[in-house]
């Protein structure tokens, strides 16, 4: 199948532009949320895979590896930013590193055998449930005073990067409000949930590329579930736009930001719904 076949030069330009502008939006909500932006380039990457008529069977899949291959560079930068500023938590950072690359290598075998229909429900499940969070939410609610330690750590270690692998994003959309349940301040939460992005993409991004090898119904470009056109389109901006996110993030509140991308998330999760229907 040629991807660019049957569209106009119009069209494609308008695809460029748009995965551009994906990629900015990503970088900033990498660094403003620490989400690691694919919460935003998955659904953009579905529809657009769905536009150049990619087989459904593979759509899906493709849309969350090519998502995590761009993570690998977005988290990056973030983490860097946020580092700077003193807002990475090192020490808990290195105590969930295995947890979550349990939970990767789990979520990556899981997502090689699903239909991207229960792919698709995850993602849109989880979206969901971080929008109502988001909206509803108070950043001064708390479960604990201190994040827990020994089993049950490792345990909210693997669920998070087990969850994240399979919806395509980075650590943060799970990390940051579980962080700030358990009283870490909310700027350390993101910073720290940036570093949560990048060990979950590498060995997902791999994962992915090793479980779609050899798949015939994927576009050209492809290495596995991994297109290279729309990770070289997003990641340029991505990165660029990542430390405006982490400035942005030190110099403004909150509230109204979380109402906002709470729409956007129910709005993504409601689409997803319909679709699957």
């Amino acid at each position: 199948m040629d991807i660019l076949a049957g569209h106009s030069i119009l069209q494609l330009a308008m695809l460029v532009a748009g995965l551009a502008l994906t990629g900015v939006v990503a970088g900033i909500l990498a660094g403003l949320l620490g989400v690691g932006g694919g919460i935003v380039i998955v659904p953009v990457l579905y529809h657009v895979f769905s536009g150049l008529g990619i087989d459904e069977a593979v759509r899906m899949h493709l849309a969350v590896g090519t998502s995590l291959a761009t993570i690998v560079a977005t988290s990056t930068r973030s983490m860097r930013a946020h580092r700077a500023r003193g807002a990475v938590d090192t020490i808990l950072l290195r105590q969930l590193s295995l947890p979550i690359v349990a939970g990767v290598l789990a979520g990556s075998w899981i997502a090689g055998s699903a239909k991207g229909s229960v792919l698709m429900l995850v993602f849109a499940t989880v979206a969901l449930i971080v929008a109502v969070h988001m909206a509803l939410g108070r950043e001064d609610w708390r479960i604990a005073d201190q994040f827990p330690i020994g089993v049950l750590r490792a345990l909210m270690g693997a669920f998070i990067g087990l969850i994240s692998v399979l919806m395509g994003i980075g650590g943060g959309t799970l990390g940051v409000p579980i962080l700030n349940l358990y009283n870490i301040p909310i700027h350390r939460a993101v910073g720290t949930a940036t570093g949560f992005g990048l060990i979950i993409a590498v060995p997902g991004t791999l994962a992915m590329m090793a479980n779609g090898w050899g798949e015939p119904r994927l576009p050209p470009f492809s290495l596995g579930y991994v297109n290279l056109i729309g990770f070289a389109l997003i990641v340029p901006t991505t990165i660029l736009a990542a430390p405006w996110g982490a400035h942005i993030a030190h110099a403004i509140s909150r509230p109204a930001l979380r109402r906002a991308f709470a729409l956007f998330l129910a709005f993504t999760s409601v689409r997803m719904f319909v679709d699957l229907m």
